[in-house]
């Protein structure tokens, strides 16, 4: 009878012991992640999610960031990390054909330009997009079509709050 009941709380141990592990969820593909994350860029922060809505994501999605979603593969719930994405893995480095010139008249009347300026263009579909003036040439303006964060090392300071079986 002794050795039946040590056999039978060794299983159920062994049986407790196998599902924490299973139950224990991992970042990755196909996983639904909830997590709370801070931006930095250039050693300042320029966004957060504490204290507001977190983030989801799906991971292998292309939800997010190609660096970002690759470091935070392998993380658990409640798992903390800093994760430096390179700008070629983030937005992309600078394009020098995304720098486009066009005549002042092609601003709306009564806009004074200014350099850093940061303007809303419509593309022939419809869809709106920013676009930075970077240079004042006499009767020419330039501009910046990249991505703002183009060029830009990020950090992230990241939580992983949830991970979930996508339905």
């Amino acid at each position: 009878m002794k050795k039946f009941l040590a056999g039978s709380l060794m299983v159920l141990a062994l049986g407790v012991l196998g599902h924490g592990a299973w139950a224990d969820e991992v970042v990755g593909p196909g996983k639904k992640v909830t997590l709370d994350y801070t931006l930095i860029v250039d050693n300042k922060q320029v966004e957060t999610s504490i204290g507001k809505a977190p983030l989801s994501y799906v991971a292998g999605n292309r939800m997010i960031i190609p660096g970002l979603e690759s470091q935070l593969n392998g993380m658990h719930v409640n798992e903390e990390k800093t994760v430096n994405v390179a700008a070629k893995d983030a937005y992309g480095e600078v394009d020098p054909k995304d720098f486009k010139e066009f005549p002042l008249t092609a601003l709306p009347k009564g806009m004074v330009p200014k350099v850093g300026m940061v303007l809303m263009a419509t593309a022939p579909d419809g869809s709106r997009f920013p676009a930075k003036i970077s240079a004042l040439r006499g009767d020419k303006v330039e501009l910046d079509f990249n991505h703002p964060m183009a060029g830009k090392d990020l950090t992230f300071k990241v939580k992983i709050l949830k991970i979930e079986n996508n339905p």
